[in-house]
């Protein structure tokens, strides 16, 4: 596999890209909503990017994961924080790997417990195209296609940078 990307130069292509995404939406005012915890760091650069006074709120999905019963907690569970209504907001969902899918409709499922949303932007820092759901973002940093035991992990906040590791069970 050739060298994994620099985050920064992805960031800047992604905040130009969602600007654009939310003019051809005619979407104003948004709210920034991170999954954690390399989605709170990506939503953090976007909104003081693209639109530094957007609130954000952050989601901990470990409670709507799919996987809960067969995996349990993982170590570290944080409080979602929210700290605006998302009912008829239009939000722009952050997440650092999109892969099986399953991450992102957890974190749906949680969004929805907290009200009906007008949409949701789904953006991606790194997509490994590995989908067991049909779910892909609407704004994405790059593509990537990994081996079957490895995967990517980002690693922050300062500096943001890509990771390759082996899969562990």
């Amino acid at each position: 596999m050739k060298a994994l990307p620099d985050v920064a130069p992805l960031l800047e292509g992604m905040a130009a890209d969602l600007i654009a995404y939310l003019s051809r939406r005619g979407i104003k005012d948004p709210a920034f909503v991170g999954i954690h915890t390399g989605g709170v760091w990506i939503a953090e650069q976007l909104r003081n990017q693209c639109l530094p006074d957007a609130p954000l709120g952050t989601l901990d999905i470990a409670f709507y994961r799919d996987d809960f019963e067969q995996n349990g907690l993982p170590p570290r569970v944080r409080p979602s924080e929210l700290p605006f209504s998302v009912d008829d907001r239009n939000l722009i969902l952050v997440d650092d790997v999109l892969m099986t899918g399953r991450t992102i409709r957890a974190a749906l499922n949680e969004l929805f417990d907290y009200g009906r949303p007008a949409s949701v932007t789904l953006v991606a820092l790194i997509d490994i195209e590995a989908r067991q759901l049909p779910i892909r973002a609407d704004v994405l940093g790059t593509s990537l296609t990994l081996p079957a035991d490895q995967r990517i992990k980002l690693t922050g906040p300062e500096p943001l940078q890509l990771t390759l590791n082996p899969v562990t069970k």
